[in-house]
């Protein structure tokens, strides 16, 4: 599943930076009354950047962009044309160095908020380094650039490029680090930072021409910008344990919903009791299983955590004969499934009063039951409350009858 949604996660960062290379020829001829969203644009994109990471509490998102803020505040102090040629070389390795640095050191880091410790060491080390690179452009000394420029191979591939060979092998190690972060954590702001740093890398390698600077620093902004808001998005509507939608979307689903639809309520069961014995690690790993063997349900099946061990399925315009066959399906599936556990610990193999109360254990493998009830929207269940209320009673009638079965 993580697999086939990858290209739907990379659309958004490849679709602006498509656009800012499509729109780099036209920078340039802006009329005169748009002249200044060529100077102004990569700042108003970044400050609404910043202001929404804060709003939000993203603190990587927030460090990132104030790092590629200096970066373009560098760019227009020291790298136009007519600067000192010492100053331009020495702020560009610096901006070659530090900016893909700070992004893929972002990308390792868990999200810590900002008005915190954690908030106070990221804004020191971001100041060390701006107060470092102001006292070497200031000093007029020669080393730290020597060092970035020093040649690494000789290869045609660092030839065609105006970016020190060290400044290419850190682009390349950040973004490979900040695309398998990604992979792994499936979070929206570690693949923005990977467009940042791709965005960045475009932008030093056409720091010769033209408006291409500016152009994909303000691209590496919106790119991160979108992250933020998708990530507060994610928070809000997706339970962030099983991945699911949450209740907060299952609401606006079911205010969605046209006349005819069935809802169906799922509960793992004894699930207390297994916690208890098992403790919740085990319990996490058999929601996780649960809710990404649910999301199988066929017949236009919608599922959603509702809470706790409880799920929810929607199906819209469906009745309830025609939902069964496939809330059946997944019942058996979960039935017959082995959850294999992780963890040191080896688990005692279930007593009979256990698989009697639907939990199994084999070895260092779980397996768990759910119970369903299931309801439809008529003359009397009118609305979506009603019909989760009659579905809720169908789902304790399951369980009254000796659950891992669905009732109606």
């Amino acid at each position: 599943m993580m697999l086939r949604s990858a290209p739907l996660h990379l659309a958004t960062p490849a679709a602006i930076l498509t656009a800012a290379y499509l729109l780099l020829p036209h920078v340039g001829a802006l009329p005169s009354s748009l002249i200044g969203l060529k100077i102004y644009g990569p700042y108003l994109l970044l400050a609404l950047g910043i202001a929404l990471s804060i709003a939000f509490q993203r603190g990587r998102a927030l460090f990132a962009l104030l790092t590629l803020a200096a970066a373009h505040l560098g760019h227009q102090l020291y790298l136009q044309a007519g600067s000192p040629v010492l100053a331009a070389y020495t702020a560009f390795a610096a901006l070659c160095v530090f900016v893909p640095f700070n992004l893929a050191a972002l990308s390792l880091l868990r999200e810590r908020g900002i008005f915190n410790a954690h908030g106070v060491q990221r804004t020191a080390v971001l100041f060390v380094q701006l107060a470092f690179a102001a006292l070497v452009l200031r000093s007029g000394r020669t080393g730290f650039a020597a060092w970035v420029y020093a040649s690494l191979a000789e290869t045609p591939l660092f030839a065609t490029s105006p970016v020190p060979q060290l400044g290419l092998v850190v682009l390349a190690l950040s973004f490979s680090i900040a695309l398998t972060v990604w992979f792994v954590r499936r979070s929206t702001i570690d693949l923005g930072l990977a467009g940042a740093v791709i965005a960045f890398a475009l932008a030093v390698n056409g720091v010769t021409s033209p408006n291409t600077f500016e152009t994909f620093i303000a691209a590496a902004a919106l790119i991160l910008t979108v992250a933020v808001m998708q990530d507060t998005f994610r928070m809000a509507f997706r339970d962030e344990l099983t991945g699911l939608p949450s209740r907060r979307a299952l609401n606006e689903r079911l205010a969605s919903l046209g006349r005819r639809y069935t809802v169906a309520m799922l509960d793992v069961d004894r699930f207390k009791g297994l916690n208890d014995r098992f403790g919740h690690d085990v319990g996490d790993q058999v929601l996780k299983m649960v809710g990404a063997r649910l999301v199988r349900v066929g017949g236009g099946g919608k599922i959603y955590r509702y809470g706790g061990e409880e799920f929810t399925a929607v199906f819209s315009g469906k009745s309830v004969d025609e939902a069964l066959p496939h809330l059946e399906a997944l019942r058996e599936d979960i039935a017959t499934y082995q959850l294999a556990l992780r963890g040191p610990q080896r688990v005692e193999a279930a007593k009979p009063d256990e698989k009697r109360r639907g939990i199994g254990v084999t070895g260092r493998a779980v397996s768990v039951t759910i119970s369903i009830g299931v309801a439809e929207s008529d003359e009397r269940l009118t609305t979506p409350e009603d019909v989760i209320q009659a579905a809720d009673k169908a789902l304790y009638r399951a369980k009254n009858r000796g659950r891992n079965q669905v009732s109606r």
